[in-house]
């Protein structure tokens, strides 16, 4: 039997730059792998959130999270709508409980989620959702694990001193699985920028080959161990 496991992520595409090496890491060695996707995405764009008028730029974005998602072997895909770059405006509470369901819902052994320190408000509340979301109750043992990940164009945005900086102490070598991450990426389209921004295609290959020149291999991505359970 393979491990659950849960990655939950702020918006569309973090989920691959944070992780998507080591999601089709999972899926390629059976594992089933779910992801949970909180924030909208795009309605940050305009001065006064509107979803209506959005509605197609919403649709693409969720056509293009699927398309990337099935690249990398994902089991299952959910889309929340909480307001993009909002997260603040929203009870942490009613957070939390969205992703307290999926936690029991799936019961995950592993957990890979955002960073709390970086520089995007969504990312640090979604990091705050699921700590809570997986304080060790005596009622609740399935979350063994809990990662955090970087991401590019945030993470190492946050200026020095403001927030508890990533300084990884978890490694997965990617090697093998870098070229699904890249092509997943690919299919979020428009959401990529060109270099040399920290979002192109080459800054997150870059990215990945530094991680892996960290611990002696060719690519891999970085994470933070929050908690680690032998039960």
């Amino acid at each position: 039997m393979g491990e659950t496991v849960l990655v939950v992520a702020a918006h569309p595409d973090d989920e691959v730059l944070g992780c998507g090496g080591t999601m089709a890491r999972h899926a390629e060695a059976g594992d089933q792998v779910h992801v949970v996707i909180l924030v909208e995405g795009v309605t940050s764009r305009d001065q006064q959130r509107d979803r209506e008028n959005r509605k197609s730029d919403l649709s693409i974005l969720g056509q293009a999270a699927h398309k990337a998602n099935d690249i990398l072997g994902t089991e299952s895909l959910t889309l929340h709508s909480f307001p993009d770059n909002r997260l603040d405006s929203v009870s942490l509470l009613d957070i939390t409980k969205v992703v307290e369901d999926h936690i029991e819902t799936l019961q995950p052994s592993i957990i890979y989620t955002q960073h709390g320190g970086d520089l995007n408000i969504d990312h640090r509340r979604v990091h705050e959702a699921v700590v809570t979301a997986c304080r060790p109750k005596p009622t609740n043992h399935s979350v063994q694990t809990l990662l955090s990940f970087e991401v590019a164009s945030s993470t190492e945005w946050q200026t020095p001193g403001t927030a508890p900086i990533f300084a990884p102490n978890w490694y997965v070598n990617i090697e093998s699985t870098l070229k699904k991450k890249i092509k997943a990426l690919e299919a979020y389209g428009d959401e990529i920028i060109e270099w040399p921004n920290a979002r192109s295609i080459q800054a997150v290959t870059h990215l990945a080959r530094w991680r892996g020149a960290n611990i002696g291999v060719k690519s891999a991505e970085a994470y933070m161990l929050g908690r680690r359970m032998i039960l």
